[in-house]
């Protein structure tokens, strides 16, 4: 028998991806799944592609509250902004938690303010692993955040370049595209497939993101600067994926691509999720659909002076559920990939 872990949150498109990993993994056991409207159907009649799971596709979920999850190893919580802060508060120290939401991610209360309401939360340990010295306080930590999908592609890929001073943190643009499952599974005119489909547009620019502060809070801190993103996010018409293309002035005019490779390959060297593709080939959203991978590249513009750095990962993977779990493994002390892989569907 595993770990008894929980997923709070189970209804929504990450939850039923965490559901989904949960059902493969080898040392975490579901004990129990929750959902607010939700509560009381089964894992089956929300989520059709777990209904031939023995087991899983029968269980009932149950309403949303702390007393729920407390008998639990860890809980995962997949719940809307300031939802997660309440349960958190409520549950026994003994129970280790990784929020999928945002309550816990930023430090600055100014930054929490500009973009959710209630009083700020606080922030609990980052759950990117590959960030400099993240993997060591992901395993002796009780309470974990796992960055926003944007947010993840865009740190990974602006990292090693900013960490190595080959890129200037005051002058970054990102320009992001993402599947439609990145906005939840809620009844949305603008999410309808006759909106979508054949179509892409632009939403949450000119810093109204709340992934924003996220971005810039990393990059200063792989930096030890003070970092300004302008962030565009795109809605594109596919339901999973993100592709974020980040470019940022290059320190001096004298560094090549060569140097921006080295710099990404030193900073990633033996991790089993990050891939730095040879050069000329780029990440493409289908390559890591389905998995916990991420795909690099990086270049430099020579005309406008740039460094540019592409990642696509999957938004439900790497960018939500998936990294929840590479979290929890840390946490609770098995091999970081359990249950996980960086091998995409394709096509």
């Amino acid at each position: 028998m595993g770990a008894r872990v929980a997923v709070a949150g189970a209804s929504g498109y990450a939850g039923g991806e965490l559901l989904r990993l949960l059902a493969g993994h080898p040392h975490l056991e579901l004990a129990i799944a929750t959902a607010s409207g939700s509560a009381g159907k089964t894992v089956a009649e929300l989520h059709p592609h777990l209904a031939g799971v023995a087991g899983l596709a029968s269980q009932v979920l149950e309403p949303h509250g702390a007393e729920a999850l407390a008998d639990c190893d860890l809980a995962f919580l997949a719940l809307p902004a300031g939802q997660s802060a309440v349960v958190a508060a409520q549950l026994p120290g003994a129970v280790k938690v990784v929020d999928l939401g945002p309550d816990f991610r930023l430090t600055d209360g100014a930054a929490w303010a500009l973009h959710y309401s209630g009083p700020h939360p606080g922030r609990w340990v980052t759950g990117i692993p590959e960030l400099p010295g993240a993997r060591a306080r992901i395993r002796t930590a009780t309470r974990v955040a796992a960055p926003g999908c944007y947010a993840t592609a865009a740190i990974v890929a602006l990292t090693p370049l900013v960490a190595a001073g080959l890129a200037d943190p005051a002058d970054i643009v990102i320009v992001a595209a993402s599947g439609t499952s990145g906005a939840g599974r809620s009844l949305r005119a603008d999410l309808l497939a006759s909106e979508v489909m054949g179509s892409m547009a632009a939403y949450a620019v000119a810093g109204a993101h709340r992934h924003t502060p996220e971005i810039e809070q990393a990059v200063s801190e792989a930096c030890g600067r003070p970092s300004s993103v302008s962030f565009t996010p795109v809605l594109a018409p596919m339901p999973r994926g993100i592709l974020a293309t980040c470019t940022a002035r290059l320190a001096t005019p004298e560094i090549s691509t060569a140097d921006l490779r080295s710099a990404v390959a030193a900073g990633y060297a033996g991790e089993p999720f990050v891939t730095l593709l040879p050069e000329g080939s780029w990440p493409a959203t289908a390559s890591v659909s389905g998995s916990n991978g991420v795909q690099l590249q990086v270049a430099v513009d020579s005309r406008a002076g740039r460094a540019v750095a592409v990642a696509a990962i999957d938004n439900l993977g790497k960018g939500a559920a998936g990294q929840a779990i590479q979290d929890a493994n840390l946490m609770l002390g098995h091999a970081e990939t359990a249950g996980l892989t960086t091998i995409g569907v394709a096509p």
